[in-house]
This record gives C-alpha cells, structure tokens and sequence, in this order.
C-alpha cells in the first residue's frame, strides 16, 4: 500500500492534469468556434465568387455579341458608301449616304452609351470589375479554407495532448489557432496580401535576374 505521502502526490497530479485538461477543453472550444465562422465565412465567399464568375462571363458574352453586330454594321455601311460614290442618280445616292450614316450612329453607340450603360465600352468596365470582385471573394475563400485547416489541426493536436499529455502538442494547437485567426482576418481585410507578397518577390527576383549579368561583368 501507498502511504499518505505518495497519494497526496497521486491526488495533486490527478488534480494538475484535471485542471490542463480543462484549458485544453477550453482550447478545443475556441479552435471549433473559429473554425465554424472560417467555414461559414469561407462558404460565402466561395459562393458569391461563383456568382460574380457567371456575371462577368454573360457580361463579356454580351460585349461579344455587340462587338459582332457592331462589325456587321460597318461594313454594310461601308459597302453602302462605296455604292453611294457609284450611284447613277441623287436621290438613290442620298438614300444610301442616309442609311450608311444611320448606321455608322448605331455603331457609334454600340461602342459607347453611357445612358443604357451598354455599349461596349462600359460592358468591359462591367465585366472587369466583376472580374475583380470575383478574384477578392475567391482569395478571401481560399484564405478561409486554409484558416480552417489550421484551425483543425489544431484540434486534433490539442485532442492528442488531453490522451497523450504532452504538453508541447497543447502550445502546438494554440500557434495553429493564433495562425488560423490570422489568416481569418487577413481573409477579411486583406484578402489580395498573399498575391501582392508573391507578386513582390516575382518582382525582386526578376529584377534581380535582370540587374545579375550587368553586375558580372
């Protein structure tokens, strides 16, 4: 039998690893918090950039098909102009000029027509700014979706330090729940970061490709 001495040891470590599993607990509470908005937020996102996907594609469908027309009728009012020059008789000739030029004002407005707003050259506005937005919304998925890995992995190590008792795993788990909340909030306020930190070092290192056999001589 134990003495007393060895079951004070025996009831203050059931006592100290009651009260770490505690905190785990709480740990595993925040990482699942997190990870619900990562994934809610993460859903929206992926949504809306689908969304704004197929409004650009219709978009530039639609700048296509004006494009098209647009052709057509130049060069029908062209072939009426080239006939006018050739025309035996005035009235013929003013009847051609009138239809060219009707026409050439339709292709005028097929280029641009700020009042409809849909000429072709504010459907390419159009279709590149939903391209954009397209572009935010899929980087902002995209940082969720690693905001939630981070998150559950997270959980599975600190559920490995309450069986395991390690506690390196339990810290290991919260640096992945501060990284998962980082790259939650970069999703919401800088979703672009990652881009403009890859574009920075294509950057440098072209630049530095380019600057390399001038210094090597």
């Amino acid at each position: 039998m134990s003495g007393p001495h060895e079951q004070l040891e025996n009831a203050e470590h059931v006592e100290h690893a009651g009260r770490s599993n505690k905190k785990i607990a709480l740990v595993i509470a925040v990482l699942a918090l997190g990870l619900a908005f990562s994934e809610t937020l993460g859903k929206a996102s992926q949504t809306e950039g689908i969304s704004l996907n197929i409004k650009a594609s219709d978009t530039w469908n639609f700048f296509q098909a004006k494009t098209i027309r647009q052709t057509s009728l130049r060069t029908a009012a062209q072939a009426f102009q080239v006939e006018a020059a050739t025309a035996p008789d005035e009235p013929r000739k003013a009847a051609l000029l009138k239809q060219a030029d009707d026409w050439m004002k339709t292709v005028a407005r097929y280029e641009s027509d700020p009042k409809e707003k849909d000429g072709r050259k504010e459907l390419r506005a159009q279709a590149e700014a939903y391209e954009k937005e397209r572009d935010s919304h899929l980087a902002r998925y995209h940082a969720y979706e690693y905001a939630s890995a981070a998150y559950q992995i997270g959980i599975v190590l600190a559920s490995s330090a309450v069986i395991t008792g390690i506690v390196a795993l339990a810290y290991g788990s919260a640096g992945l729940g501060i990284l998962g909340l980082a790259l939650t909030g970069m999703g919401l306020f800088a979703p672009e970061m990652p881009h403009d930190i890859l574009h920075w070092f294509q950057h440098l290192f072209a630049a530095s490709g380019t600057h390399a056999p001038a210094g090597s001589h």
